[in-house]
């Protein structure tokens, strides 16, 4: 007894410490969450420090920023539009300073920035120097740097100077060594997602494609490249398909940067160029705090209205709702969490219009149906505007095609019209692999049949096919309604068709090519309103509503350990892309253009 005791005392105990640290972390971020606006100096430079990934927005809650992982400053589209915004009139800052290292974001979003900074400069008449690090360029990066006007690298860094490809694993020899068959059913032949379930290479219609986007890469990368540094096209193509190169120096001989030097270096430029001494100190700002600094504190002139533009950001792989979980639904789209927003927007007298940001592959051909429904009837008490990001395809296209208009950006990956259904048969594995054998008894011929422990009959491959052709006919009868044209011509360009942003324009998927701003605009005319405020949705949670939903989280996952591999974004993509149940309106594996 004292024993049982003594382990209550403890659990006690523990539990206690958890609630009495949890407190203690509450009330610091209660403290430090409302953080005073900077105080911007005169000479002061903009610094944005640009790597890795840029999302469209980062998470506006306390606790994610306190922990974290990266000490950097992660920059957002939406971060890096608002203060360039604000820069253009802020009589504080005379510059910008791009600090740039390899960087891995989209095409279509490395587009957008890039014309941010351009349209500040014109705007502004302001400079724009760029820079790396030990790190380097990337064409990536460099493709960013050549929106400056004056491009700065250290003499032994790299720079990345080679074209582009796009690398798929394929998966059939070893499906073949494990004796696991796919049956697959899919409507069209452009339709690549299960290729590396049946294939060793690329189908000839698949290379078609995905020589498309790289071309379309390649001219968007060397046009940048060209009117920076005076080559002609035909000049940097003839470098590319020479020897390979890695070197910064290699770049400086070529007259791709302007100079190889070191960042104290381009410090005293900086300094040069608005009129310091060099003994006088250069302050900058960087843009994670430039981000708290007002738009009226930067010289914006702020008009009072009530009207109101939402923007829902659709981010991630569209699944149903096959779990309940406290966690934020960013990272994927369901109709559960799609539903409860249109819900506050609608609500919201204010609300007259409504931009959905779309940055998705797609996924559960189901759910698309779902939410394309309800922005249908969304559309019909306000304007619905699309805002194509990165990717806007299969079952991310499905849900655009409710909207009034769809807007994309040249480089936007789109289109991607048809769908599939996977089955794994994996009696083969089962039996002559692990020598595990199944017997079952079933109530009707059919009960089974979904099964991976067997393979389809005749009868029901046809069946499986049937569903998967009627979801493809629905798919391009409501493309051609929502597109006002007929169904020949979406089923002519479908067919699991991926496409540009700049050719869906041309094959009248899309309406108009420009960022989210344009979007804006096009959705604020036709409300018929000029003056308004943006509100974004998912809404940033409450500093407690947070705190109690990340502790409910916490606490149950104490007595459930299963209950993070529950929800793992992992097991869902497993789930949705080899369960047969359910028909997939989803890209090919991610494609990723290095």
């Amino acid at each position: 007894m004292q024993f049982l005791k003594n382990i209550l005392a403890s659990f006690i105990g523990v539990i206690l410490a958890v609630i009495a640290l949890f407190s203690l972390l509450f009330l610091f971020l209660l403290t430090t969450s409302q953080k005073p606006e900077p105080y911007i100096r005169d000479n002061s430079v903009l610094t944005i420090g640009l790597s890795g990934s840029i999302p469209d927005r980062i998470s506006e809650n306390p606790l994610d920023e306190l922990f974290r992982k990266s000490d950097k400053d992660v920059v957002s589209l939406k971060s890096l539009n608002e203060n360039l915004k604000k820069a253009v009139v802020d009589k504080h800052i005379r510059g910008i300073w791009i600090k740039a290292e390899m960087l891995n974001a989209s095409w279509a979003t490395l587009e957008e920035v890039r014309n941010a900074i351009l349209n500040f400069k014109k705007n502004s008449g302001k400079f724009v120097y760029c820079s790396t690090n030990d790190i380097g360029f990337n064409e990536k990066s460099y493709f960013v740097a050549t929106a400056a006007d004056s491009i700065f690298s250290p003499p032994e860094s790299t720079f990345e100077f080679d074209g582009f490809f796009i690398q798929t694993p394929f998966l059939k020899g070893l499906f073949d060594k494990l004796g696991i068959k796919p049956e697959i059913s899919r409507q069209g032949k452009y339709k690549s997602a299960v290729e590396p379930f049946i294939r060793k290479d690329y189908s000839e219609a698949n290379k078609e494609q995905l020589t498309a986007l790289l071309d379309n890469t390649s001219k968007t990368y060397l046009d940048a490249v060209s009117k920076w540094s005076g080559k002609s096209i035909a000049q940097l193509n003839n470098d590319l398909n020479q020897s390979p190169h890695l070197s910064a120096d290699y770049a400086y001989k070529q007259g791709l940067i302007n100079k190889l030097t070191y960042p104290e270096d381009v410090k005293e430029r900086i300094k040069r160029r608005i009129g310091l001494s060099k003994g006088e100190k250069l302050y900058t700002i960087s843009n994670k705090r430039y981000n708290q600094v007002s738009a009226k504190s930067a010289g914006l002139t702020q008009i009072k209205t009530n009207n109101k533009i939402a923007i829902i950001y659709a981010e991630g792989e569209i699944v149903p709702d096959v779990v309940q979980s406290p966690f934020d639904h960013s990272k994927y789209i369901t109709a559960s969490a799609f539903r409860k927003e249109l819900k506050q927007i609608t609500d919201d007298s204010d609300v007259k219009a409504l931009v959905v940001r779309v940055n998705s592959p797609g996924g559960s051909g189901s759910t698309s149906d779902l939410i394309w429904e309800m922005l249908r009837k969304t559309s019909k008490k306000m304007p619905v505007i699309a805002s194509m990001g990165s990717v806007a395809a299969s079952g991310g296209y499905y849900i655009a095609m409710a909207a009034d208009t769809i807007v994309a950006m040249p480089s936007t990956i789109t289109g991607s019209i048809g769908v599939f259904g996977t089955k794994f048969n994996m009696k083969n594995f089962f039996n002559d692999k692990l020598g595990v054998t199944f017997d079952v008894v079933q109530s009707h011929n059919n009960a089974d049949w979904l099964m991976s422990t067997k393979p389809f009959t005749n009868t029901q491959e046809k069946a499986f096919q049937r569903t998967i052709d009627n979801f493809y006919e629905n798919f391009i009868t409501k493309a051609a309604e929502s597109r006002h044209v007929s169904k020949a011509h979406i089923d002519s360009i479908g067919e699991g068709h991926i496409w540009t942003g700049q050719a869906a324009l041309n094959n009248h998927l899309v309406d108009v090519l420009g960022n989210l701003h344009k979007a804006v605009q096009i959705a604020a005319d036709k409300a018929g309103i000029k003056n308004y405020n943006l509100v974004t949705y998912p809404r940033p949670e409450g500093l407690w509503s947070y705190f109690y939903n990340t502790t409910q989280t916490k606490v149950y996952s104490f007595f459930n350990p299963d209950f993070g591999n529950q929800i793992s974004l992992n097991r869902i993509k497993k789930y949705i892309v080899t369960n047969p149940r359910q028909i997939q309106a989803l890209l090919p594996f991610k494609i990723v253009i290095q």
